[in-house]
């Protein structure tokens, strides 16, 4: 493995999150979003992720100022990738918007770039087709938080080069993940398929009245020991994600699912409540009740 640029395409929650890690173990990072507003708020996470990075990992701050110089910001797919020997896809989770990036993606980056896809819910054989270089393609997918919670998940899928495979896996190690290698394509990896049903049977339970979103929270964390519950957890992937997926599912013909994702889109979204990362999703930030003394009691 002897990567040296990476792009993220995406400066979202989670891709800028990979962006500042990548940046932080000493890569080049060329950060691609549609917008120069877009990538400002991007920016401005990376600011908050210095402060986080030195307090929660121990960092310094000529650390996290050599980190940050690392970055640039590209609204310019072309020029985003030039140099690129890996591109991190980490664009909104819908079917369209990622065939969309692939195909133009595929007539820019140079021939030697390898792309992966931090896709959490579709599989990249979904995606091969459209990449142009399906050898060359595979998943790298991480949890948020990705400082504390450093899992990296890649995935092969039936066209991809072992050793392109084995040098994604490298990679992650060597962004200060522990990588999980998956041998075989598996829609939601390993984290997504135990996860997501934990969040939806959550989610069920709340539209149903059965308990309030704290109280299922607490029975969670009290009976697992776990640091947080579902709602929580929802809160740092970010409200936006819950709602595609609860959307994409309740298009499928899950009616009480596609009452959570018109719930979580007016009563979330539209107030602008969309998780830990703007300060206020089902619990409000910096300081959520689920992390007071009294919360388990």
């Amino acid at each position: 493995m002897d990567f040296k640029n990476i792009t993220v395409a995406g400066g979202g929650v989670l891709g800028s999150q990979i962006a500042f890690q990548v940046a932080f173990a000493g890569f080049n990072v060329s950060v691609y979003d549609i917008s120069d507003a877009a990538l400002k708020m991007t920016e401005n996470r990376f600011k908050s992720y210095m402060e986080i990075y030195k307090e929660e990992v121990g960092a310094t701050q000529e650390q996290v100022d050599a980190a940050f110089n690392r970055l640039s910001y590209h609204t310019s797919l072309a020029e985003a990738v030039k140099n690129a020997d890996l591109v991190v896809e980490a664009v909104p989770e819908a079917v369209e918007i990622k065939e969309k990036f692939y195909t133009e993606l595929a007539k820019v980056a140079p021939a030697h770039t390898i792309f992966a896809t931090n896709s959490s819910t579709l599989p990249p054989s979904m995606f091969a087709h459209f990449t142009g270089r399906p050898e060359k393609f595979t998943t790298l997918h991480f949890c948020t938080e990705v400082w504390k919670h450093n899992i990296a998940e890649v995935m092969k899928h039936p066209g991809t080069n072992h050793d392109v495979w084995l040098q994604v896996l490298d990679f992650a190690k060597a962004m200060g993940m522990v990588p999980i290698a998956i041998e075989k394509e598996q829609p939601g990896y390993v984290l997504n398929t135990l996860l997501v049903p934990l969040l939806l049977q959550g989610l069920r339970l709340y539209e149903n009245e059965v308990a309030t979103f704290e109280s299922i929270d607490k029975t969670w964390m009290i009976s697992t020991r776990a640091p947080f519950g579902p709602f929580a957890f929802m809160d740092m992937i970010g409200l936006n994600t819950i709602f595609t997926v609860t959307s994409m599912l309740g298009q499928q013909g899950d009616e009480q699912l596609a009452r959570v994702a018109e719930k979580i889109k007016t009563e979330f979204l539209d107030t602008g409540k969309l998780g830990k990362q703007a300060g206020e999703g089902f619990y409000t930030y910096p300081k959520p009740s689920f992390q007071e003394s009294s919360f388990l009691k």
